[in-house]
């Protein structure tokens, strides 16, 4: 969405089989995601032009933990603002449930208090390497399996998946092993909609339509209605 640490980067499933908050595309929220790059955030003035949530970075790999994260965590709080963190993975540095696991310790988790979204995973082009990170499609799913399957067992939540419809394709081989589960954030910036949608999902749960938000970061469509996101929070 994201950023690694020395670069910035750039279909049909059974509809009942996904959770509730995922059938809701009649209305949308505005939010926004953010990190250690973006050292001021106005979290009142997104609060008050309409933004109801923010995905914040915590953690990168397992020797990253993003260092604004409670400032930016608690800045989203006190303005009212639905919440939670993300995980830059590393597939080839560590494996999936190491690194969930990781993730779960310096900010990742979830509580059903109803303003805390389920963690995400931000899985997409490599920032400093081979695109794929030197995985075949099949140890790429099995690496994304492990991560969800550990954050799972741990939280009772399945985390959200960020991702592209290239990098899906291209290092997963478009699997559909994730779209009953994990609901998807998909990034396409562009004003003409999310386009193509990878992986088996009906459709994204948010979508990343912009690189820049006028309050901070980048921008953040949710695909359903205040009561949607509320059901994504408290599951």
């Amino acid at each position: 969405m994201k950023f690694g640490l020395t670069f910035a980067a750039l279909a049909i499933g059974q509809v009942a089989a996904l959770p509730s908050y995922q059938l809701e595309e009649r209305d949308t929220v505005q939010g926004f995601d953010i990190s250690h790059y973006q050292g001021t955030v106005n979290f009142q003035g997104a609060y008050n032009s309409g933004a109801r949530f923010v995905i914040i970075k915590a953690t990168e790999g397992t020797s990253y933990i993003d260092s604004l994260f409670s400032s930016h965590y608690n800045g989203a709080t006190s303005a009212g603002l639905i919440r939670g963190g993300y995980h830059f993975a590393h597939p080839d540095s560590s494996s999936g449930a190491t690194q969930a696991n990781y993730f779960l310790a310096h900010g990742g988790g979830w509580s059903g208090d109803g303003i805390t979204l389920p963690g995400m995973l931000d899985i997409e082009y490599n920032p400093s390497g081979a695109t794929c990170y030197g995985l075949s499609k099949t140890a790429m799913v099995s690496w994304i399996q492990d991560f969800v399957n550990t954050y799972h067992s741990k939280t009772t939540r399945y985390p959200l998946i960020y991702t592209t419809n290239d990098w899906w394709t291209t290092c997963t081989g478009n699997s559909a092993a994730f779209h009953t589960t994990c609901p998807l954030v998909l990034a396409r910036y562009s004003s003409s909609g999310p386009g193509t949608i990878p992986g088996g999902w009906p459709y994204q749960t948010i979508w990343q339509n912009a690189d820049s938000y006028t309050y901070g970061g980048d921008s953040d469509i949710f695909n359903g209605g205040i009561t949607g996101l509320k059901k994504l929070a408290t599951g």
